[in-house]
């Protein structure tokens, strides 16, 4: 076996020979999300082949095993919070993860710095910031309202009464046809039946929402709909009492346009900023 198999978690050169291109190796296995090289992005050396002195070094850690979505660094270390799912999924596990949430925090400043490292999601035609140290890759049940799930969560709490997580994540992908999307004229309306499908089934019931905006945008000049609003509840057994989320509906010239999803739960509101900035970094592949 190659000594490469034991390389360290971090970005590598891309294997895929892209130059100037780094992508994140787990310990285990490609991931999907790359990174340009530049300042704030620390670059592992590669890792030696077998002592043989007859293979040369290789570029990198072996791309067998290759995992989708794994999400590395961001520059300076950005730490935010994001999104509360209450989605059905795996439980987080492990002092790592606990140890890694606990130290979360937000970083200052209305942008996020150059330099910080984007999900990239193909599926969708989007990117958006990675958010950083105590983020992992979304690998929790594939949600209804898109065809395939990207992105990022953190757990916030352990075990809700339903036996599954309440989470902060920041997710995309394309719209699922259920939802009858046709064309950047019905982007209000289409928007509009997603955001009752996610209130209804991702959050405590009862709920009360208060919509916050409700606006038609453009995102790298593609016709986008954003709403955003504040939901409340009272339910026993959950430490978040509400939240503040957004939906961003981007026509991204493909069958299906691109559906971001973020919010912050009222246990982490000194973060609720952190929603609009995420929107204001979305990008059109």
């Amino acid at each position: 076996m190659s000594g490469q198999s034991s390389a360290p978690a971090g970005w590598y050169p891309d294997p895929d020979g892209a130059p100037a291109t780094l992508r994140w190796w787990d310990g285990a296995g490609w991931s999907d999300v790359t990174s340009s090289a530049g300042p704030g992005v620390a670059v592992q050396a590669p890792a030696p082949g077998p002592p043989t002195g007859t293979q040369p070094p290789a570029p990198g850690p072996p791309r067998s095993g290759r995992t989708p979505w794994v999400v590395g660094l961001s520059v300076l270390g950005l730490v935010l919070v994001v999104l509360v799912g209450f989605l059905v999924g795996r439980p987080s596990t492990g002092s790592d993860r606990d140890e890694a949430g606990a130290a979360a925090s937000s970083p200052t400043g209305p942008a996020f710095p150059p330099g910080t490292v984007r999900i990239v999601d193909e599926a969708a035609g989007i990117a958006y910031p990675h958010l950083g140290e105590g983020w992992f890759e979304y690998d929790l049940d594939d949600v209804a309202e898109t065809t395939s799930t990207a992105g990022q969560y953190l757990v916030t709490q352990e075990v809700t009464p339903d036996g599954g997580p309440f989470i902060a994540q920041c997710t995309s992908g394309p719209l699922a046809p259920a939802f009858g999307w046709s064309g950047p004229d019905s982007l209000r309306s289409t928007l509009a039946q997603v955001a009752t499908t996610v209130r209804l089934d991702y959050y405590p019931l009862p709920n009360e929402v208060e919509v916050r905006r409700d606006e038609a945008r453009t995102v790298d000049g593609a016709p986008a709909h954003l709403v955003e609003f504040d939901l409340s509840w009272d339910v026993e057994g959950f430490q978040a009492t509400g939240e503040r989320a957004a939906l961003l509906l981007v026509d991204v010239g493909r069958p299906a346009p691109a559906l971001l999803y973020v919010s912050v739960p009222n246990t982490h509101a000194e973060l609720y900023g952190v929603v609009d900035r995420v929107i204001e970094a979305v990008e059109v592949l």
